[in-house]
């Protein structure tokens, strides 16, 4: 989850860098350190500041020259934000300096030895037993002292290492967290994510786990942890620095809200098959007899990926007619999950990286299943781990919270639903029903947005609640814990999802006037249900704003979206409560785009 960046070529680095952390600062932003040297003044440089990277930024000397040097910008797992425990660690010496992404699991067991060695601790970081595992490397080389400590180091990392008997590289390795390589003209960078390399390169090497790589000045080369040399090709990035700039926006989330109407018609591009009212996804690596073969559908992802997973089971139910399901990642990987060959496993992670699905991915891929990916990120650790898979294609999503790839993922889903149905049951009729109000959703998306204004005011009204219900029966309920969540990540109010069914069953005791509720009411066949329960909370001098295709008289207010086919309307149902989170949060003045102990791509467990 934290950003690492580092360059070694002939360009004065310190502006690279703090630039590049900037641009990761939504992959942790409690503390921030950066360390250069030049192959003339090998001696490492080090400066570093508990919290954003302006702090950093302000504190480096204006005389801070080097042509080599790695950085990087922290969220919190072992020690609380401070400068000591901000990243570089360096030894007592001053000779290593390393910057780490992920959690060493045997660090305590570790750091008891090298203490009984002498060895003293300056941070409360698992990170620092990293740079004295290097440091007390007799070995003759930067790579091997790297590749004995990673040898000893049980867990997940992404790590930079520079040594001052050593100017002319760094070393990096990875296992579980990523590591990008961007190859320039006599000079190299490595990112712990392309958004710090694009201003620079589009060409860029993923390192795969257990690789490592050497980078020179004028070339690199990349091998494994047991030294066997490996071939890495570089890749163009899809992505041009102009795509990860706010674009005229206050912030990031509300650039990326705005941009779901146009990123929807990218998910769509060239998938629909008018002649047989079908779906092409030339990646799922999926023929007819297997497809036809599928038992059981079974969707892994975390957070928002979770809950689009929520939807796309149900659009897979209801379109392909597979029993479907979906399950928090993190949750599968630990119950000993039966895992049958007649499934099929879907992995959800917007970033492809999420270690918590990752590890589910490897776990299932053990033992024989096959897994597809939905993931945004092309190249990514589940996108080559996986069997196949769609790319949701909604562009970088810099904000914390996720928008735009929830709703693509989700119309990724119902293009999976529609292929997986046209293969099976699902009629010409029904097939083309379902393609035309795919169609229709970046208009209706775009007519929702331009009702913000009127948002604006609802979330006005609503900001002074200390906590919120969100109901939905069905379709709803994922919308429910998807607007309850963002709610939640961006406000900190408190805020609950329940089934509007459930409501009877406890959830009923929490309602009076200060609790207000947001209830998903679309017009479908469980319209009078969903209404029921409104009259319940009335009854209770219960607040009510709905989400709705018509007026609901019972409501204190109604937000209305436009109707679209009864299961693609969960996708449109959405967008305004994106919108009321994010005024919400604007209106109690919040810093949305970091909100406070999240970051962006969680690649640790």
């Amino acid at each position: 989850m934290c950003g690492i960046v580092g360059y070694i070529g002939k360009r004065d680095v310190a502006p690279l860098l703090l630039e590049g952390l900037q641009r990761l600062e939504y992959r942790g932003y409690d503390s921030a350190g950066i360390v250069v040297n030049t192959p003339k003044s090998p001696a490492l440089k080090v400066v570093k500041a508990k919290g954003r990277v302006r702090e950093l930024e302000s504190r480096v000397p204006k005389r801070f020259a080097g042509t080599t040097g790695i950085a990087h910008t922290r969220w919190a797992t072992h020690g609380a934000p401070s400068d000591i425990n901000s990243h570089p660690h360096l030894d007592a010496d001053n000779n290593v300096a390393v910057v780490h992404n992920g959690i060493v699991d045997n660090a305590d067991e570790l750091r008891a030895k090298l203490v009984a060695d002498g060895i003293v601790f300056v941070s409360e970081t698992d990170t620092e037993v990293i740079t004295h595992l290097i440091a007390r490397s007799q070995a003759d080389t930067l790579e091997e002292k790297v590749r004995e400590a990673v040898k000893m180091i049980e867990g997940t990392y992404g790590i930079a290492v520079m040594h001052a008997d050593f100017p002319d590289r760094i070393v990096v390795a990875r296992n579980g967290s990523p590591v990008v390589l961007g190859i320039g003209e006599k000079e190299m960078f490595v990112a712990s994510d392309v958004a710090a390399l694009v201003a620079h390169t589009r060409q860029i090497v993923t390192l795969n786990d257990g690789e490592m790589a050497t980078l020179k000045a004028d070339d690199f080369r990349t091998y494994t942890t047991s030294g066997a040399t490996t071939t890495a090709t570089p890749e163009t990035v899809e992505w041009e620095a102009a795509s990860y700039d706010m674009g005229g926006h206050d912030t990031y989330m509300h650039k990326e809200i705005s941009e779901q109407a146009d990123a929807v018609d990218r998910v769509l591009r060239g998938r629909i098959d008018d002649r047989f009212n079908t779906v092409h996804l030339g990646g799922l690596n999926l023929d007819p007899r297997e497809a036809r073969g599928i038992r059981r559908v079974k969707i892994l992802g975390c957070g928002t990926s979770y809950h689009a997973g929520m939807i796309g089971a149900g659009l897979i139910e209801s379109l392909a007619r597979i029993p479907a399901d979906a399950e928090p990642a993190s949750e599968f990987r630990y119950r000993n999950p039966v895992v049958d060959p007649d499934t099929l496993y879907i992995a959800v992670s917007q970033s492809g990286e999420t270690y918590d699905v990752l590890a589910a991915v490897q776990e299932l891929k053990r033992k024989g299943a096959r897994v597809l990916g939905v993931v945004n990120v092309v190249g990514s650790a589940i996108a080559r781990e996986a069997d196949g898979g769609v790319y949701v294609h909604a562009g970088p999503e810099v904000c914390v919270v996720s928008t735009k790839c929830f709703t693509n993922t989700v119309v990724a889903f119902a293009l999976l639903a529609v292929h997986l149905g046209r293969i099976r049951d699902l009629s010409v009729t029904d097939g083309k029903r379902i393609i035309e109000g795919l169609r229709k959703l970046p208009a209706q998306i775009q007519e929702i947005l331009e009702t913000e204004e009127d948002i604006k005011k609802l979330a006005a009204e609503y900001a002074e609640a200390k906590s919120m219900m969100f109901i939905g029966r069905v379709r709803g309920y994922p919308v429910a814990l998807e607007a309850s969540l963002k709610l939640k990540e961006i406000s900190y109010i408190h805020a609950e999802a329940y089934p509007a069914s459930e409501l009877k069953h406890g959830p009923l005791a929490l309602i009076e006037p200060a609790m207000p509720t947001v209830a998903i009411v679309p017009d479908d066949d469980l319209l009078e249900k969903n209404r029921a329960a409104l009259e319940e909370i009335k009854a209770r001098s219960g607040r009510i704003l709905a989400v709705a295709h018509r007026e609901q008289e019972k409501a204190d207010h109604t937000i209305l979206v436009p109707k679209n086919e009864d299961e693609l309307d969960p996708i449109l149902m959405g967008i305004p409560l994106q919108l009321l989170a994010y005024h919400t949060a604007l209106a109690l003045g919040r810093d949305i785009d970091k909100p406070r102990n999240l970051a962006k791509s969680v690649t640790v467990e």
